[in-house]
């Protein structure tokens, strides 16, 4: 499973990050991750940022709501944001 629902109105998303790539994009579900395009390379923190920012524009959440529980030096990570509807309307299609 590529999310984790959790009780206090969290859920955890495992991602696959693909930085350096053409544009920033869901490109689906591999291996039990979201697989997601990032558009800006690995360097510096540079991808994580760009993927916090990513995720903050597509769910409507708060940059700061956004948190690294994991794998903020490796491609696969396990982020937790608020579960709103933005959230689970994005669970629901997948």
């Amino acid at each position: 499973m590529w999310y984790d629902m959790k009780k206090e109105g969290f859920v955890d998303l495992f991602i696959t990050a693909r930085p350096s790539s053409g544009k920033n994009s869901f490109a689906g579900i591999y291996d039990d991750a979201l697989k997601v395009h990032i558009k800006a390379p690995p360097v510096d923190g540079a991808a994580n940022k760009e993927l916090v920012k990513f995720l903050s524009k597509s769910f409507k959440i708060a940059k700061g709501d956004i948190e690294f529980l994991s794998g903020e030096s490796s491609k696969r990570k396990r982020i937790r944001v608020p579960l709103n509807e933005k959230v689970k309307e994005f669970i629901d299609g997948q």
